[in-house]
């Protein structure tokens, strides 16, 4: 009786696919429509600026780590998950799955605990001086942002593409809809 196996696809493969793809969604938009924006406007010169891009990533930063934890433990339950999908065949519960979504959570720890509080110290910090280039400290804190924001799109973009062909594999064929003339 708990040995039936049935063909419903699990929630998890769907949960963890459109998690992954809000955070890239979400990424994007910040990254490229946001932040621009706020610079071009000419936010940066402004005295609260700090303050406003401390409040921006902290938010956003814990909305990443939510969205890491559901797709680290989605990727762990299809793991668990037996005789759904041949771990050969499956790419939501393969290594590298695993490997993506521990990467995404460690990622975005780095960038919560360690980047944004530095990045905002040093902002603080400067918010009280005249506004002048960015240190060279700055440049490197903002450089290793970019890189970490690359990383994180590529695991998303990596993860998304291994649960993707999950749920194309268990997904019911289409009805046909020809019709005779």
């Amino acid at each position: 009786m708990f040995s039936q196996q049935t063909n419903s696809p699990t929630p998890w493969v769907s949960w963890v696919l459109a998690i992954a793809g809000f955070w890239l969604s979400s990424n994007l938009v910040l990254d490229f429509l946001i932040m621009p924006v706020m610079y071009v406007s000419g936010m940066g010169t402004q005295a609260d600026f700090a303050s406003a891009g401390y409040s921006l990533f902290w938010s956003f930063n814990r909305v990443e780590l939510l969205c890491a934890a559901v797709i680290l433990t989605g990727v762990l339950a299809l793991r668990h998950r037996l005789g759904e999908f041949e771990v050969s065949h499956s790419g939501s519960r393969c290594r590298w799955t695993l490997l993506l979504a521990v990467s995404l959570l460690s990622l975005t720890l780095v960038d919560t605990y360690v980047l944004a509080p530095q990045m905002s110290a040093m902002a603080f910090a400067l918010e009280s001086a005249t506004p002048t280039a960015l240190s060279p400290v700055m440049t490197g804190l903002h450089s290793a942002y970019w890189l970490l924001e690359a990383l994180k799109l590529a695991s998303l973009g990596g993860l998304a593409t291994l649960c993707f062909k999950d749920l194309q594999a268990i997904a019911p064929p289409a009805a046909s809809t020809d019709v005779l003339a």
